[in-house]
C-alpha cells in the first residue's frame, strides 16, 4: 500500500504524556505543600484516565472533563477547590512538558526525508497541547498538528477525520495512515473514516476490542518496515 499522509496521535505515541504528567503533577502538588504527592497521583492519574475514556464515549463533555477532575481529585482527600482554577493552575505546570519518546524525533526525521507529509491528530486541550509541543524537537517535522479542541470534534468521531481531510490539500483517505495506541480513539477513529490505522502497541497488549488495525507494530523500527 502507497501512503502519502501521516496522521500522528500524539500522547503516548509519540510525546511521553506519562513523564510529562508526573513531573506537572509533582511540581504542583509540591507547590501546593499538599501533604501525600504520591497517594494524589495513584488516584488522579486512573481517575482523569476514566474521565478522558467517557468524553470518547460522548458520556460527558471536554469542559466538564476539564473542570471536574481536580474537583474529583481533591475531594476524594477531603479538601474543596475550584475546579477550573485548579485546571488553569495545572495548565501553567503541564504546558511546559514538551518531553518526546526516545527515538521519536529520528523517526519523524527519516519519514520527513522520504517525502511523506506529516501532520499530528490530537484529542488533547488546545493551551496545553500548544505549549508543550512549543517545547517539544518534534514539532518542526508537522506540516499542521489538528487538536480536537480545535476542530470541536474528537476521536474516534467520523468528523474529525472528515475536518482534517478538509484542511490538508490534496488530502485523499485511500494514501492516508492513521498511527497511535489508542484502539477506541485511534484505530476505532480511522476504521470508521475508512482510513488505514497503525496500533502503536510497545507493551504487546492483547486487543480484545472489536477495533481491528490494518497494522500493528510494538516500535518505531516495525514502523518503518512498513512505510520503506
Amino acid at each position: 500500500m502507497s501512503y502519502t499522509f501521516l496522521l500522528f496521535d500524539l500522547d503516548h505515541t509519540l510525546l511521553d504524556f506519562e513523564s510529562a504528567e508526573e513531573t506537572a503533577l509533582t511540581q504542583m502538588l509540591e507547590d501546593m505543600n499538599f501533604p501525600d504527592v504520591q497517594a494524589f497521583k495513584d488516584y488522579y492519574k486512573p481517575m482523569n484516565q476514566g474521565l478522558w475514556k467517557d468524553l470518547e464515549q460522548k458520556k460527558i463533555s471536554k469542559k466538564d472533563l476539564i473542570n471536574s477532575r481536580f474537583a474529583i481529585g481533591f475531594a476524594h482527600f477531603g479538601i474543596t477547590v475550584d475546579g477550573a482554577e485548579m485546571a488553569l493552575r495545572y495548565q501553567d505546570y503541564i504546558s511546559l512538558q514538551g518531553q518526546p519518546f526516545h527515538g521519536a524525533e529520528d523517526l519523524l526525521a527519516r519519514l520527513e526525508k522520504a517525502g511523506y507529509q506529516l501532520y499530528g491528530a490530537t484529542n488533547g486541550v488546545t493551551a496545553i497541547q500548544q505549549g508543550r509541543l512549543k517545547q517539544s524537537a518534534i514539532t518542526p517535522y508537522f506540516k499542521e498538528i489538528f487538536i480536537s479542541e480545535q476542530l470541536g470534534t474528537q476521536k474516534p468521531e467520523v468528523a474529525f477525520y472528515e475536518k482534517i481531510g478538509n484542511l490538508i490539500p490534496g488530502f485523499a483517505k485511500e494514501q492516508a495512515l492513521m498511527i497511535g495506541d489508542s484502539l477506541t480513539a485511534d484505530i476505532a477513529g480511522g476504521n470508521a473514516a475508512g482510513i488505514d490505522t497503525v496500533w502503536y502497541n510497545p507493551d504487546q497488549k492483547e486487543n480484545t476490542s472489536p477495533d481491528v488495525p490494518t497494522y500493528v507494530v510494538s516500535d518505531y523500527q516495525e514502523l518503518l518496515a512498513i512505510l520503506k
